[in-house]
């Protein structure tokens, strides 16, 4: 996600950029859009583009990683 300036999220937790990313994707989506569909409606009916497929997979992947103990020396995944 790209920020102007000094602007940051306020959600400084693991994950929170893939988070805000994979948000901004759907509420952008045809699906939330023309459809007036939620974002969970969209997710879960598959009609998103691929990009919003992808960043939903690495943020399962991120949250994943925060429960896998072997992870703690690699970092998260994510940004």
């Amino acid at each position: 996600m790209r920020f102007e300036g000094n602007e940051r999220l306020e959600d400084t937790s693991a994950c929170a950029g893939v988070r805000a990313d994979l948000k901004m994707c759907l509420l952008e989506s045809d699906c939330c859009k023309k459809d007036k569909r939620t974002p969970r409606e969209c997710l879960q009916s598959n009609l998103v583009p691929e990009e919003c497929q992808v960043l939903r997979n690495t943020f399962f992947e991120c949250k994943r990683s925060l429960l896998d103990n072997r992870m703690r020396f690699r970092g998260h995944k994510g940004y």
